[in-house]
């Protein structure tokens, strides 16, 4: 064989280990290309799952905050009839329409903030809650009744509605230190 002969046999050996080396070098390329995509795929899925809870739990978050601030003005609306009424009713006054009208649409109204709540828990709010709305509605009862009982005769035992009205007093203090603990609680579950 001669100089020129090897020169192109060796030519040819090269270029077909070439032509083989760039389709091997290419399924490997192909495979990496395939496995770099599916791993940042599932980084942005991972990514955006991750930012989609954590939007969903703040969104909760201020959902709660704006139930709480609800309930707690029913509450005060409520208790500023207490304030108001209480006084005229020891003094002898009887509850008229217009103050019983304004008991009912007040305890209504807590009612409802307090249903609202329940939707977005934490379930030990929602407990405290319904137990502050319990003892507002037996401090209302108790105030009626004390009305009604003034008006029948001059000696009215008020300690049920003092014992009741404490007991109101005593949860919403429960109810506001939980609230507050629960809506500074960065790491508060949303479940």
């Amino acid at each position: 064989m001669s100089d020129a002969t090897g020169t192109v046999v060796a030519a040819a050996i090269a270029f077909a280990a070439a032509v083989i080396g760039a389709v091997i070098a290419g399924m490997y390329a192909k495979r990496g290309a395939e496995a770099g995509g599916r791993k940042a795929v599932e980084a942005a899925l991972a990514q955006v799952h991750g930012q989609a809870a954590a939007e969903h739990w703040q969104w909760v978050r201020s959902q709660r905050h704006q139930a709480f601030a609800a309930l707690l003005e029913a509450y005060a609306a409520l208790d500023e009839v207490l304030v108001r009424i209480t006084p005229e009713v020891r003094g002898g006054a009887g509850l008229d329409e217009a103050t019983g009208r304004e008991f009912r649409e007040r305890t209504v109204e807590l009612k409802a903030k307090t249903s609202q709540l329940a939707l977005w828990g934490p379930s030990e709010a929602n407990v405290l809650a319904y137990a502050m709305t319990g003892k507002s509605m037996a401090a209302v009862g108790a105030l009626m009744q004390a009305a009604a009982g003034s008006s029948s005769g001059p000696s009215v035992d008020w300690s049920g509605f003092d014992r009741a009205r404490g007991e109101m007093t005593q949860t919403y203090a429960s109810f506001l230190q939980r609230a507050g603990e629960i809506i500074r609680d960065p790491l508060q579950p949303v479940s």
